[in-house]
């Protein structure tokens, strides 16, 4: 967890909670901005850590209070924690572009050996581009792959996109160690913080999203919305920043 932890600490400003939503699909803070993560309901399911308290109300903590649940072994409070963290921080917007990272992994994987740990819309589209493609889930779909190959199939990849749910179930600090160096990495989904400390461990790419329409937003997850049908309210927006050194 020293990627959180570094998230944590890189953080300069904090706000008062204002409102913590969790649906089906997402778990929302807001706070300064409204933050998303994923609400992961299939792991809190099977948590044996889980805790059904926290020390006090959500509404009179800071946001930063609530980040530090990040590093919590509860996934459904961790999931609060990550919300928090991207509650309050925002991206250089000066150096992001709107860009879905499917689209960076569709033409920029031609040909390549792609690794993907997540299970995420646009694989079928990449399966037709890439030389190989490799689909690491826990919760496995036909064609995908358990997530113990990581070990490998990573090692032998060109392009590895992380689903940024590995920040909330703590395995990032692993999967990175087992990229290649010269590889292309990306974490992507709307769980991603838009933190320049995760350039610091390896990470090119970072794919996340920014809320635009706090209520709509709300709404639907409390209605619960998927991330395509969320995207579709036009209450969010799209963003992929690059590291500086990424060529």
């Amino acid at each position: 967890m020293e990627i959180l932890r570094s998230i944590i600490q890189g953080i300069t400003n904090d706000s008062p909670v204002k409102e913590v939503t969790k649906g089906i699909y997402w778990t929302a803070v807001v706070s300064r901005l409204c933050g998303l993560s994923s609400t992961m309901i299939r792991d809190c399911a099977y948590d044996d850590n889980a805790e059904t308290l926290h020390e006090k109300p959500y509404s009179e903590m800071t946001a930063l209070e609530l980040a530090s649940y990040s590093l919590m072994p509860d996934i459904s409070r961790a999931s609060v924690g990550l919300a928090a963290i991207n509650s309050i921080i925002e991206p250089d917007y000066s150096r992001c572009v709107e860009m879905n990272a499917s689209e960076f992994l569709i033409e920029h994987g031609k040909g390549m050996n792609i690794s993907v740990v997540g299970h995420f819309p646009f694989t079928d589209d990449l399966r037709k581009t890439a030389k190989t493609l490799w689909v690491i889930e826990k919760w496995q779909r036909p064609g995908d792959v358990p997530e113990g190959e990581a070990k490998r199939y990573l090692p032998i990849s060109d392009i590895i996109a992380m689903s940024s749910t590995t920040l909330i179930n703590h395995t990032l600090d692993y999967l990175l160690a087992l990229c290649p160096k010269e590889s292309i990495k990306m974490l992507l989904g709307p769980t991603t913080p838009f933190s320049e400390v995760l350039f610091q461990y390896g990470i090119d790419i970072i794919s996340g999203s920014r809320v635009l329409d706090t209520n709509t937003a709300l709404k639907s997850i409390r209605e619960g919305a998927n991330f395509r049908q969320l995207k579709r309210t036009g209450a969010i927006r799209l963003l992929t920043m690059v590291s500086k050194t990424f060529k």
